[in-house]
């Protein structure tokens, strides 16, 4: 009798599934500050310039840890240093709610973003080890919606608390769950598929399963053929992977990436930061219809995060340019049709959730296409140059935005924020899409040793 063969397991997906969780909590305890403006201004007589320099503290920090924090996952793995950073935020956040005056608030933020700042680079390591080429895209667009799973959830949650209890509570209880799963990430998830228990040899083997030369593989696929005209315009090139410090810090492919994930992502946190109250402050709309409008662009995101990493996959077969470059273009559009925004909640939200939608098709690829250009070893920095740049223009454009609207008005802001999409669509055109040549298969060279 032949005996059958082990049963492949699918452990990677609960991974998928903490990574989801511990980066959605991560994103809550950014994003709550956001809900509380209004009333920490009152209490600590803060100004807009104020609130926004609040938010770039959180990202100056963040950022400056990026780097350092590659360094560190490529030399000491992710399980510890993951674990001791969810429970440091955890800390921050109860911190934010003991505040007793603006400075203290601004020190909490400063390690917040301190704490924060390793988990993107740790979560971007363990996705590309936990899964194969093909489902990359995918694992990348579920993690970036759990970051936009937050503020869809954050707003009517915090307005519930607040009116409860008060602002402070909304810290105290948004500190409890990073606890809580920094503990499950402690124990479930280990820095490779081979050293988890609960990963089958034949699950490994399928995660390893991506040595098959993508020439090959595109010259087979009908699909791939018809998007030979795409590749002209995307400037697809064969490459080799980035394997040395130096190749990936004079890679103007990285930076380029970089300087686009800089304006994009501060699109997003401009938009988390201030939604909020240009809710209250222009539309004059209550706490409870601030919380669920102020929720319809992550909505929005949230679909377009997950609909764009799949696409990214199977629609465009790992190409990460073409949903960034759409990206880039629909919310120079979106972001200018806020000017003219409708005082309806149902409209403005309508409107709220189509611009989420777009401006995240391409915003988990910013991430994924370091993938798809550096070896396994050197990803983490890669990730570390591209989540920095990340973090910077998060920490810039909500301190402009609070500039312009003490200075100007929020028709200036969101001409700001078209103008930056912009910049992010001239930069796309100056990278190119790689496509890395890689060993053949295992099975055929058992097949010729047989």
């Amino acid at each position: 009798m032949k005996q059958a063969k082990p049963k492949r397991t699918r452990f990677r997906w609960v991974v998928m599934v903490l990574i989801f969780i511990t980066y959605m909590i991560a994103g809550a305890d950014r994003s709550n500050i956001s809900v509380v403006i209004p009333y920490i201004q009152d209490d600590f007589e803060l100004s807009n310039t104020d609130i926004g320099l609040m938010a770039t503290l959180f990202y100056l920090t963040y950022a400056v840890i990026q780097i350092p924090s590659g360094f560190i996952y490529s030399k000491f793995g992710t399980r510890k240093i993951f674990s001791f950073s969810m429970i440091l935020t955890s800390i921050a956040t109860f911190f934010m709610g003991t505040a007793g005056s603006a400075l203290q608030l601004k020190i909490g933020r400063l390690i917040l973003g301190l704490a924060e700042g390793p988990l993107p680079v740790g979560i971007i390591s363990t996705i590309n080890r936990w899964f194969p080429g093909k489902e990359k895209g995918t694992a990348t667009g579920i993690y970036m919606s759990a970051m936009k799973a937050a503020p869809a959830i954050v707003p009517p949650l915090c307005a519930f608390i607040i009116l409860a209890f008060s602002w402070r509570e909304v810290f105290y209880l948004f500190a409890i769950p990073g606890l809580i799963f920094a503990v499950l990430w402690f124990f479930l998830v280990k820095d490779t598929p081979e050293e988890s228990k609960y990963v089958s040899e034949r699950e490994v083997d399928y995660i390893r399963s991506e040595n098959i030369s993508t020439e090959n593989k595109d010259s087979k696929n009908k699909n791939n053929l018809s998007l030979n005209w795409l590749d002209k315009v995307i400037r697809t090139k064969n490459v080799t992977a980035l394997d040395t410090n130096k190749k990936i810090f004079l890679s103007w492919n990285i930076w380029g990436c970089t300087l686009g994930y800089f304006f994009m992502v501060g699109i997003v946190y401009a938009i988390m930061t201030w939604i909020p109250t240009y809710l209250v402050d222009v539309k004059g709309y209550s706490v409870m219809e601030m919380g669920f409008v102020a929720s319809t662009p992550w909505i929005g995101a949230i679909i377009g995060n997950v609909i764009g990493g799949w696409m990214s996959d199977n629609i465009f077969n790992r190409r990460r340019k073409p949903l960034m470059i759409v990206t880039a273009a629909s919310t120079i559009f979106s972001m200018y049709a806020l000017l003219y925004a409708p005082n309806s909640p149902a409209l403005l939200g309508t409107l709220l959730l189509a611009t989420g939608i777009l401006l995240n098709l391409g915003y988990s690829t910013f991430l994924a296409y370091p993938m798809g250009i550096t070896s396994k070893e050197k990803l983490p920095l890669a990730a570390s140059i591209v989540n920095t740049g990340g973090s910077l223009g998060g920490a810039f454009a909500p301190f402009i935005v609070g500039l312009l609207l003490d200075t100007f008005n929020w028709n200036t802001v969101f001409t700001f924020l078209s103008a930056s999409s912009f910049m992010t669509f001239i930069l796309l055109f100056t990278i190119i899409e790689p496509k890395i040549k890689t060993m053949e298969p295992k099975t055929n060279i058992q097949t010729r040793t047989n």
